[in-house]
């Protein structure tokens, strides 16, 4: 037990240890709080005394949330040696988080903005104002008088730091600790500034600190070469170190890898880091003495949406740059990261490609902005875009504020309706299976340790490609029951509409000619108009037939889709995984702990061998039920999707073409009902005329009217017409929902 005043410690409890000072979980002792503590030791004494005291002195000079805090500054009893007592972080760091199997791909885009937040503000420490202003693109213009929508804005946090003028210059994911807030999230804090100090905005250093893999490669060149150099170094060898940190933990693996690792290759990592090519945010060499290879996009196994890819690819690109004048400065990587923070994320599911997106957006751009953000995603033209949102169509108006559009989750996303008619790709992925290594029947700790972490990776990373899969067949299902629900409600109102079309034609049809216009000229104009009404009546019976055999089609694809869901969520490939995982885990952390001893015995030894076995049968069922199972399936379904969506699509163009039909074949029997209404209008006043006439010759034996059957249907034809109007405006109205489903399949996407 080793104690100061108030602190209290078992060097047991060791959290973590360097050249100078060792780290260790302690306790006050009158709370019993926990703290951490770091103790010097004999070795960092040797250093300037300006250097022994940077690390209280910078400490006590940051007040951050994303900071850890400095406690108190003590001493050991007996050996009298300084003792900081500081914030402590029971999660473990980033590198932990990133080292567990659960993470062998990256971070979920959640925690992934979470870290990308806490780097944000914490390291406007690393240095002052740039010279330059930021170059901000005009999208990145905020309204005049609009706030930023997170109270935890980078910018807040590089306003508080970056007066502070201080570089890190050992950033990486080991130096970023995590706790757990009280509502469960992750919170991650900058630790260790035992290399960090003040700079002023010109100032330069000459002294070399950090870990190899993150150092900027002139300071790589002479920490880990030893090669001789007169560089200086400025306060942006920070992001380049926040860049590898972004990156590892974006992907789960370092940007720059040679062959045989960075620590066995160093003159090639070297290499690799300085003729990376513009825009290139990694760089391997896969053979030794092979070539080496760019990229220039995140790999297909990161689990960030390719929305959030988009805006993190050009920051890297930028911070990740070996000539200072090329690189961003702390600046422009903060204007680029607190733009990416205060977006907020609309999730978008294209029908048509089978994919969910994530589009980020500002909350004060306009709709237009949006749209145009999804046509850069899914390649579907705004004109050509419609969109569903819980079953129902969602109209977004261009000029509006995208605050106006609902708020959606991953499982209940806006979904996109295309006018084109494509095979649906569905989602990109490679397959865990690949590369993934074996044991050596030789027992060997740490090697079947490796092993059994790089597997348990990739059933983790299958598990999650599982459920993104099983996810993606259940927006499939639902987008296109939505669909299938809307098209039938389009049926039920044309088929009522034109059905009363058709009760109103029949009406007219069936009223016989009145007595006394046999004799007039207007006889031959009536019997042409009641033929037309026929001819049009038979021409509605045929739409509605043809509506009644879209209604039948509608409701067996319904009938699937039903069916379909039902088997979705019958599935337990799922939980199958989950089950192979745990049992795997239990396995793996055994490994773990075995690696730590120099030995086994004889009968632990057997045990391991059984462990390997039965670690190699749960990952051969995983990958198995993977494959066969879910992949299967997923493409299956696919296949179906496109044979739906062909369906859906030829739905969608009859019904605007019956509904074109039903509201021309309306205008059409509206005219003539007016004109026969007008001619029996006629016919009426002149019999009127003729009947007063004869009264004035000789007394009338009835009155002067025209004749009950004349004046019904004169009655009958107006109130016909009237109907009719109302008609007609019924059928606008359906043919704008119609209308609003597709455009005419010749229309261009662009």
């Amino acid at each position: 037990m080793q104690s100061t005043v108030n602190y209290l410690w078992h060097t047991d409890d060791l959290l973590g240890q360097g050249a100078t000072a060792s780290v260790y979980k302690a306790r006050n002792k009158k709370s019993g709080e926990l703290v951490a503590v770091k103790v010097f030791n004999t070795a960092s004494y040797l250093r300037p005394r300006e250097v022994q005291v940077r690390e209280f002195e910078v400490l006590r000079k940051l007040n951050h949330q994303n900071i850890v805090k400095l406690f108190a500054v003590e001493e050991t009893g007996g050996s009298r040696q300084k003792v900081l007592v500081m914030e402590y972080c029971s999660s473990g760091s980033l590198l932990s988080v990133l080292e567990s199997p659960e993470n062998a791909f990256g971070l979920p885009e959640e925690e992934f903005l979470v870290v990308l937040r806490c780097v944000a503000h914490v390291n406007a420490l690393s240095g002052p104002k740039d010279s330059l202003p930021p170059k901000v693109s005009p999208r990145h213009e905020a309204v005049p008088g609009q706030r930023a929508s997170s109270p935890l804005s980078a910018v807040a946090g590089m306003n508080h730091l970056r007066e502070n003028g201080i570089v890190h210059r050992d950033i990486k994911p080991g130096n970023i600790l995590r706790l757990l807030g009280e509502e469960g999230q992750s919170i991650y804090k900058l630790t260790d500034f035992g290399a960090a100090r003040e700079l002023d905005d010109d100032e330069k250093f000459v002294s070399v600190y950090g870990t190899e893999e993150y150092l900027h490669p002139d300071m790589y060149e002479r920490a880990v070469l030893r090669k001789p150099q007169q560089k200086t170094f400025g306060v942006t060898v920070d992001l380049w170190s926040i860049g590898v940190t972004l990156y590892h933990a974006a992907t789960g693996s370092l940007p720059f890898v040679p062959f045989g690792g960075p620590r066995r290759n160093k003159e090639m990592m070297y290499r690799i880091t300085t003729e990376k090519p513009a825009g290139a945010i990694a760089g391997t060499q896969k053979e030794e003495n092979g070539p080496l290879e760019w990229s220039y996009t995140l790999p297909v196994t990161c689990r960030l949406s390719l929305g959030l890819q988009s805006q993190l690819v050009p920051i890297l690109a930028n911070i990740l740059e070996v000539e200072q004048a090329k690189c961003w400065g702390f600046d422009q990587f903060f204007a680029e990261t607190s733009d990416i923070l205060q977006r907020v994320i609309v999730h978008v599911f294209s029908l048509s490609q089978a994919v969910l997106h994530h589009v980020y957006i500002h909350a004060h751009n306009t709709i237009a902005i949006f749209l145009e953000a999804v046509y850069e995603q899914t390649r579907v033209a705004p004109q050509h875009q419609k969109f569903l949102f819980e079953g129902h169509f969602w109209v977004l108006e261009p000029n509006l504020s995208a605050q106006h559009i609902a708020h959606t989750t991953a499982s209940s996303p806006l979904t996109l309706l295309s006018t084109a008619s494509e095979t649906p790709k569905g989602l990109a992925f490679k397959d865990p299976a690949q590369d993934i290594p074996k044991f050596f029947p030789k027992v060997d700790l740490q090697a079947d340790y490796t092993t059994a972490k790089s597997v348990l990776g990739a059933g983790y990373q299958a598990l999650w490609l599982a459920r993104t899969l099983l996810a993606g067949q259940e927006l499939m299902l639902r987008g296109l029951y939505w669909c299938v629900e809307t098209f039938q409600a389009t049926c039920r109102r044309t088929l009522e509409v034109t059905r009363m079309a058709l009760l109103f034609l029949s009406s007219s049809l069936g009223t016989e000619s009145v007595a006394g216009m046999t004799e007039m000229q207007e006889l031959k104009k009536v019997t042409e108009l009641r033929s037309r009404l026929r001819a049009l009546a038979e021409a509605l019976s045929r739409c509605s037939h043809s509506i009644t055999e879209s209604q039948t089609s509608l409701s067996n694809l319904r009938s699937e889709l039903l069916k379909n869901r039902d088997q979705v969520h019958a599935d337990r490939s799922i939980q199958q995984i989950q089950y192979c995982l745990d049992k795997m885990n239990l396995i793996y952390k055994q490994f773990k702990k075995s690696r730590m001893r120099p030995g086994l015995g004889y009968n632990e030894e057997q045990i391991h061998k059984l462990d390997k076995v039965n670690f190699s049968r749960l990952a051969k069922r995983l990958l198995q039920l993977f494959q066969e199972t879910c992949v299967q399936k997923y493409q299956t379904s696919l296949v179906t999707h496109g044979r739906w969506m062909r369906e859906v699509h030829e739905t969608r163009n009859h019904l605007r073409m019956v509904g074109c039909s039903v509201a021309a074949y309306n205008t059409e029997a509206q005219g003539a009902q007016e004109s026969l209404s007008k001619i029996l209008d006629q016919v009426s006043h002149q019999l009127l005329q003729d009947r007063t006439r004869e009264a004035q010759v000789s007394p009338p034996l009835t009155a002067p009217y025209p004749s009950p059957a004349l004046t019904d249907l004169v009655l009958q034809m107006q109130e016909l017409c009237e109907e009719m109007k109302l008609l007609a405006f019924d059928l606008q109205d359906n043919n704008r929902v119609i209308e609003g489903l597709s455009r005419p399949p010749s229309a261009p996407d662009s």
